[in-house]
């Protein structure tokens, strides 16, 4: 077995109320940010496991974000990298 670390990014749905995400455009308009049309505020995990190949760990950590770290009415999630640590 080999351990890898697999980044993944959590962010509300597209069309979804994202009151965070508003707040924090409405933000950098106030400080001079204008051409910002659209923020969305998530999560990123670094998850570290361990399994016989990358493909093996990221169906392993995407089983994870189905079943409990990503919220699949409200959320997205994308597997960004898997590395071997």
């Amino acid at each position: 077995m080999t351990r890898f670390r697999v980044s993944v990014h959590i962010v509300p749905r597209k069309g979804l109320l994202d009151p965070q995400g508003k707040a924090v455009a409405d933000a950098l308009h106030t400080l001079g940010f204008p051409t910002v049309t659209d923020v969305h505020v998530g999560r990123h995990l670094v998850i570290e496991t361990s399994a016989s190949d990358a493909r093996q760990a990221e169906e392993s950590v995407r089983d994870m974000c189905s079943r409990l770290l990503a919220n699949p009415v409200t959320e997205d999630f994308e597997i960004a990298a898997v590395v071997a640590a």
